[in-house]
């Protein structure tokens, strides 16, 4: 099988990899036409929790990303599919930016608990409910961390390249956002690739496909 049949979807991090915060990675968006040129499929992927899929586009689209928001995938979204799976209702534990991802899911007599990096809402009130929730016998308990995507192409050496490696996809990490030098010694195996940055990365996967 050829490299160009292979080949069939690229993962792409957000945060770190396409930009930093409010900064987009020099290059990222004219890296990112080229590789949406080449016949293969791009998603987004983030385990963010603080923001709502609705805000994080416009945050990328503000920095002239080209992304639509059915491409992208959050760890909200995984959440809330979960919610949908189990047909239960949550005590959303998680941050007020983040609610416009559950719009629709009920959560009255909530029987399920899920939990985002909200500090706001970590005091005894809202943790004794949580802790109630989770420990009734007669509830169906659910405790829905929010979790981690694994992406391919990332600047999270541990977590996100190592996790899309061991998913059997080939984990590239980037020198951008969290990355710390000596991080791809961190992982067994270590990364299929490092590159500079995301344009980098994309040359890399252009070259694979002639």
């Amino acid at each position: 099988m050829s490299a160009r049949r292979a080949l069939k979807a690229v993962l792409v991090d957000l945060n770190g990899t396409l930009h930093v915060e409010d900064s987009a990675v020099p290059g990222a968006q004219e890296a990112l036409k080229r590789l949406r040129s080449a016949p293969v499929t791009v998603r987004f992927v983030t385990n963010t929790t603080k923001e709502s899929k609705r805000d994080l586009l416009e945050r990328l689209t503000g920095l002239g990303f080209d992304i639509a928001e059915h491409e992208i995938f959050t760890s909200l979204t995984a959440a809330r599919n979960l919610l949908e799976q189990q047909q239960v209702r949550p005590l959303l534990l998680v941050d007020d930016k983040a609610l416009p991802d559950f719009t629709g899911i009920g959560t009255d007599n909530p029987n399920a608990v899920v939990v985002g990096l909200a500090p706001e809402h970590f005091h005894y009130e809202m943790m004794n409910r949580a802790f109630r929730c989770a420990k009734q016998e007669r509830l169906r308990k659910c405790l829905c961390p929010l979790t981690h995507c694994s992406p391919a192409v990332s600047q999270d050496c541990r977590d996100d390249v190592g996790g899309a490696q061991q998913a059997g996809m080939r984990g590239i990490l980037v020198r951008t956002g969290k990355y710390r030098p000596a991080d791809e010694n961190k992982i067994n195996p270590a990364p299929y690739l490092t590159c500079e940055s995301f344009p980098e990365a994309v040359e890399h996967i252009l070259k694979q496909m002639l």
